[in-house]
């Protein structure tokens, strides 16, 4: 058991979920100046540019021969596009309040997937830290006045098919650890991901005989920097530390993680744009944080053994 590689595995899920909180900031800057589907194109083209760099250089090596790569494709349908794509059609039709409160239920359909494809097991004590994760985030939503118009069902279903896709994304990339290295799954989903927004955002300019608006936003430094930050950060470092924690600790663990931005995007919000952090905001984050400590300390003891056996039953097949 490689006790390094574990403390790293959950350092970047802290480092992730801070880095997910500051990105609301940034891509409400970014939609200022730019369409929706234009800054995902740039978002990605950014992330790709980047990693594409030591690829390049031959500093990281990417090998995909002989591997199931039907089933890295799978991811990349999955997350990037598949969770962007509904994510837009269902703010179209819901709010962004409605969607917060959607997306903070990704860890128990996790769970609920991680249990049926990778056989992951999980404690009472487990299963009630991330429920209790999941209501810190609702309590929030509720308490300043958000509430699910299910009038809205069109939004609603497509919302929650966001949880359903990060968190088939999350199951999958688990079991593709053992066939790809972090690098070779990120750079294939920030690849397909780029190509596919570029090539459906060319398409819709050029119908729509707006083809210079494309370029437009570059002429805004603030884009610029929100695009970078979006792209090589909060593309880029959190998919490559998001399939390396995949690879280290279970995907019901790690997408616990998840409710913690929300959080660090409070705190944001009431540092760089002066919102206000009431008493519920508190309580919320407590139950958040609560929860998430809860979920990957109780039955870590059950885990480790788990992962020992796994380990060396992996050394037997070698052998």
């Amino acid at each position: 058991m490689n006790q390094k590689g574990l403390k790293l595995a959950y350092f970047f899920a802290v480092l992730n979920a801070v880095i997910i909180g500051f990105s609301f900031l940034f891509t409400k800057m970014a939609l200022e100046n730019a369409h929706p589907l234009d800054t995902l194109t740039y978002r990605f083209a950014a992330s790709f540019a980047v990693m594409s760099i030591p690829v390049a250089f031959g500093w990281v090596k990417l090998n995909y021969r002989g591997k199931p790569l039907y089933k890295a494709l799978m991811l990349a349908i999955m997350y990037p596009l598949g969770f962007f794509t509904l994510q837009a059609f269902g703010l179209l039709h819901a709010t962004s309040a409605e969607g917060g409160i959607l997306y903070a239920f990704t860890p128990v359909v996790t769970m609920v997937l991680a249990s049926v494809f990778l056989k992951e097991a999980t404690t009472l004590l487990q299963k009630l830290s991330i429920f209790t994760s999941v209501f810190g985030v609702v309590f929030i939503f509720i308490m300043k006045g958000s509430s699910i118009d299910f009038s809205n069902l069109t939004g609603i279903f497509l919302l929650f098919l966001t949880c359903v896709v990060f968190a088939g994304y999350s199951v999958l990339a688990r079991s593709l650890s053992k066939y790809y290295s972090p690098a070779e799954i990120s750079y294939l989903m920030l690849g397909i991901g780029f190509a596919t927004f570029l090539v459906v955002s060319l398409a819709s300019h050029t119908t729509a005989g707006t083809l210079d608006r494309f370029f437009t936003p570059l002429a805004s430094g603030t884009f610029i920097m929100s695009v970078l930050y979006l792209g090589v950060v909060a593309s880029l470092v959190t998919t490559l530390a998001a399939n390396y924690i995949l690879s280290k600790i279970e995907a019901s663990k790690m997408s616990v993680f998840t409710n913690l931005s929300t959080v660090v995007s409070m705190a944001a919000g009431a540092l760089f744009l002066g919102e206000e952090i009431t008493v519920y905001h508190l309580i919320g984050s407590v139950l958040i944080i609560a929860g998430v400590i809860g979920t990957n300390r109780l039955g870590r003891k059950k885990a480790v053994e788990r992962m020992v056996r796994a380990e060396r039953a992996d050394h037997a097949e070698v052998r």
